[in-house]
């Protein structure tokens, strides 16, 4: 019997078994997201692409916020035992507890992104100089760099929304390889939506959040050092 355990021991430690339990966690991980974004995905890949349209493709980004919270969530807590894999459970779990912070963060982003990709879209037609677009742009690329801080934060840690935005905003500065990886991560999944389209990117989804939670390694790293017990 003791033969038999250290044979699955050696299995279940192997660098063949490694690379299988990572796709097996990227698939279930991939799966679910694919499951928990569904009812905005669908509306969302049918939708005109119309600048009218915004309000409603920020509706439809509702859901996202949650499941990629819920995804980073399981990719960072899965067990170092790789014969006990359970990563839908630990995406359920990332999902029920991080839900409301999230969303905290997830939806006022959202409405200030639609407010300037509005502006943007009307220019002449709210009465703005063409050389608008330039601080327009950036304060769009403020905002979503300290979200995707901010969404890190709250899927692996407590803390309260106002202490979660400073801190995002804080770690866009402190940590510049953070925020340049994650900016060029945005860039290549806008890329992949517009020359492709929405589907391709969402079967891609885990895979990007693997890399984005790789890259914000160094600020997760700080934040557990500094601002907690």
């Amino acid at each position: 019997m003791s033969g038999s355990a250290q044979a699955w021991r050696q299995f279940g430690d192997g660098p063949l078994s490694r690379v299988t339990s990572r796709v097996y966690i990227l698939l279930v991980v991939e799966l679910l997201l694919l499951l928990t974004t569904l009812p905005g995905l669908l509306p969302l890949l049918l939708l005109r692409r119309d600048p009218s349209n915004l309000p409603l493709v920020a509706l439809f980004l509702v859901p996202v916020g949650p499941a990629l919270s819920a995804a980073l969530y399981a990719l960072r807590h899965q067990r170092p035992d790789l014969t006990d894999l359970r990563p839908a459970a630990t995406f359920w779990r990332g999902y029920r507890a991080n839900l409301s912070g999230v969303l905290r963060v997830w939806v006022p982003t959202l409405l200030w992104l639609t407010v300037l990709a509005v502006n943007l879209a009307y220019l002449g037609a709210v009465g703005l100089p063409g050389w608008w677009t330039v601080p327009l742009v950036l304060l769009g690329a403020g905002v979503t760099l300290c979200a995707a801080n901010a969404l890190v934060i709250t899927s692996l840690f407590d803390f309260r929304t106002r202490d979660v935005l400073r801190l995002a905003t804080h770690f866009l500065v402190r940590t510049p390889g953070v925020t340049v990886g994650n900016a060029l991560l945005l860039a290549a999944a806008a890329g992949i939506a517009a020359v492709f389209s929405e589907a391709v990117l969402a079967l891609l989804a885990s895979v990007a959040v693997l890399a984005f939670l790789r890259i914000g390694d160094p600020m997760i790293h700080l934040i557990r050092k500094e601002f907690t017990p």
